[in-house]
């Protein structure tokens, strides 16, 4: 692994960053502003915001498109080593799938208590009875995911 990029607080908040840039797009584009990335050695190797209402699809999840992506680029299904960066802490599907795909590693800005599924309301990425965990890191740059949900939700109400 690149030392550069390992696992530190700084290199966390740089790609959530760049996570952050794609939730952007996804709100402009009338999509609820969630964007993840997924990261291996030091390299992005898939990325999306959510494209649920441009797809028509429950499933177009941002963390699962970039999972998508990033399992297309390395040839496997197994995201072994592979760290998804979120902004928002991952619903069930999308934790789910983390540990279907044995990703290593997520990184999430915003805590979602109600639903999210990284620890939150539920832990999909650490339960015992999984034949993988996912190591958990939340609340990276939380204030700025938090500030770009609202924004987009008080812009709908306003509607």
């Amino acid at each position: 692994m690149n030392p550069e990029f390992s696992n530190t607080e700084e290199t966390d908040e740089q790609f959530m960053r760049e996570a952050l840039k794609i939730a952007g797009i996804a709100a402009d584009a009338g999509e609820v502003p969630i964007g993840a990335i997924a990261v291996l050695d030091g390299k992005i190797i898939g990325k999306s915001g959510n494209l649920v209402e441009q797809k028509k699809s429950a499933f177009a999840h941002a963390e699962m498109l970039a999972m998508e992506e990033a399992a297309k680029m390395i040839g496997d299904w197994r995201l072994e080593g592979v760290t998804v960066y979120v902004t928002k802490e991952p619903c069930a599907m999308c934790a789910g799938a983390m540990v279907n795909a044995r990703v290593a590693r997520v990184v999430f800005g915003l805590q979602d208590p109600r639903s999210g599924c990284a620890g939150g309301a539920l832990d999909i990425t650490g339960f015992s009875g999984m034949l993988h965990q996912v190591q958990v890191t939340g609340g990276i740059l939380e204030e700025e995911c938090r500030c770009l949900i609202q924004e987009f939700f008080r812009k709908v109400r306003k509607k």
